[in-house]
């Protein structure tokens, strides 16, 4: 113990290391040092190289320098590489689907939607619904359906009434038609004038299978209901109906004035003042 007791003195006690003129002999300068001071300043230069270091290859490009080490360039590199990756498989999907879409349509049938989520780094297959057709895509094919006889355009929206259609269809509104029924036009429905903010109804059980606005046409609602018919409400100034939801007959979907209203039967607009009194 009592030579540990020594050591201690030694290791902390005061050396004086001091540089004297070779001529005279005199001090010129000195220094107090210890063993004690010498670990400490060891210890204190070594972390402040260490961080040096550290911020260094951190904030530095040092490390793309150095061949065999991944620097920030590098992984750059790999995160673009790695997004370009993902972006090819995305595109490479689509180009599936269109492919697969494109076959169907060749055979005559209705392309379908895919609802595609990312799951990890797998591709899961979660809805497969049939496409509902536009009534652009009706339109034209009606016109194509014309321009080769098998059918006159003008004959078809303007056909007489169809008890397929049925006859319990209320009113969407209470009003005066404005504009009639003329495809030739490019009327594919009525427009009825109502009071301000009147309110809309469906005219029958449905569901909403769109919702959208445009600034030629306001707020568009579409209800599919039973027997394909597609009825058509637009210039609404509001709506109350979301897509996916159920409407009863008579339910308000929105408030409009005035009011364009269409029905589309089989994918073909008909006149709806053969089927509803307004």
């Amino acid at each position: 113990m009592e030579r540990l007791k020594n050591w201690w003195r030694g290791f902390v006690a005061k050396q004086k290391v001091a540089m004297l003129d070779p001529d005279d002999g005199r001090e010129r300068w000195h220094i107090y040092i210890s063993g004690g001071r010498i670990l400490v300043g060891a210890v204190s230069l070594l972390l402040v190289v260490i961080v040096g270091v550290i911020l260094l290859v951190v904030y530095t490009p040092v490390m793309d320098t150095l061949g065999g080490y991944p620097g920030n360039r590098s992984r750059e590199l790999l995160i673009a590489n790695v997004m370009r990756l993902d972006s090819l498989e995305r595109q490479m999907g689509n180009l599936t689907l269109y492919s697969d879409n494109i076959a169907l349509i060749m055979e005559g049938k209705t392309p379908i939607i895919r609802d595609v989520s990312r799951i990890g780094d797998s591709v899961e297959m979660q809805d497969k619904t049939l496409v509902a057709p536009s009534l652009a895509d009706s339109l034209l094919r009606a016109r194509m359906e014309a321009a080769s006889g098998d059918l006159s355009l003008s004959a078809s929206v303007s056909s007489p009434r169809s008890s397929a259609v049925g006859s319990d269809l209320v009113p969407p509104v209470q009003g005066l038609v404005q504009t009639r029924f003329s495809p030739v036009n490019g009327n594919f429905g009525v427009e009825i004038l109502t009071t301000a903010n009147h309110p809309v109804v469906a005219v029958r059980d449905g569901s909403v299978i769109l919702s959208v606005w445009s600034p030629e046409g306001g707020h568009i609602v579409q209800i599919q209901h039973a027997d394909n018919l597609v009825s058509v409400y637009r210039r609404l100034s509001a709506v109350e109906k979301s897509v996916g939801a159920r409407v009863k007959a008579g339910e308000i979907i929105g408030v409009a004035s005035p009011l364009g209203f269409e029905l589309w039967f089989n994918g073909t607009p008909v006149d709806p003042e053969n089927y509803i009194v307004f």
